[in-house]
């Protein structure tokens, strides 16, 4: 039976550009995991050295703006370099097929060739889909970009910062509306709760069994609010 286009399975994952969102998927869970550990560890912290509500929801929300800042403007600045260097290798690019096609050409029927088709079909491959758009043809093979799908730092830097406010939000919102008496227990049961959420998504994501990145995420976050908590009560108690 020959396959034709209308024959794929238009839900399957490998349609186009679905790598592309995963990965800004998993990029998200990790911004968000990132917001509610760092903001949990700080607020635990605090509380360990004073039972004060104001301190501590002072400390979260200035936690939660560095960290959500700094995550925005790393990944505008990571983007962007990643960026500038596919812009610069699509300009070589362009270039070289400019001056020398018969070899880019050639180039090209030697990289499908040692991806194991035959030399034949090697050559009505590369030169079909050279006639199409060259450039695309030589920048998914040879460099492994897509020229209509550059990263966009702008979208990237606004997709972390969200996520991490949204992560830094819950331990920030639980310490603050909590009784005193139970704010420290109640925020760890909700940060753990919450770290079993995107260990579970996170699984989820890379299609892998859940219960390694829900240990790993969990046991993870309580250490952190352990050692966060501990190093707080002794500055409390030293101050």
């Amino acid at each position: 039976m020959t396959a034709t286009p209308e024959s794929f399975d238009h839900d399957e994952p490998h349609r186009a550009g679905m790598a592309g969102r995963l990965n800004r998927l998993r990029a998200g869970v990790l911004g968000a995991n990132d917001g509610i550990v760092s903001t949990a560890g700080i607020v635990i912290g605090v509380a360990g050295a004073t039972n004060q509500t104001v301190p501590i929801v002072t400390a979260g929300i200035a936690g939660l703006s560095a960290g959500a800042m700094s995550m925005a403007v790393g990944e505008f600045v990571s983007v962007s370099s990643q960026r500038d260097s596919e812009r610069a290798l699509l300009a070589k690019e362009r270039r070289e097929l400019r001056e020398t096609p018969d070899e880019e050409l050639a180039e090209l029927v030697g990289m499908y060739a040692a991806k194991g088709l035959t030399p034949e079909v090697a050559q009505s491959v590369a030169e079909q889909l050279t006639a199409v758009d060259a450039l695309a043809a030589h920048a998914e093979v040879e460099l492994g970009i897509d020229p209509n799908a550059l990263a966009h730092p702008g979208h990237a830097a606004w997709a972390s910062f969200l996520s991490f406010v949204v992560g830094a939000l819950l331990p920030l919102l639980a310490i603050a509306f909590a009784p005193t008496r139970i704010r420290v227990v109640f925020t760890v049961v909700a940060v753990a709760l919450a770290l079993m959420l995107t260990g579970v998504v996170s699984a989820r994501l890379g299609q892998a069994h859940w219960l390694r990145p829900v240990l790993r995420n969990v046991l993870g976050g309580l250490l952190a609010m352990a050692v966060t908590y501990g190093i707080g009560t002794l500055v409390g108690r030293a101050i």
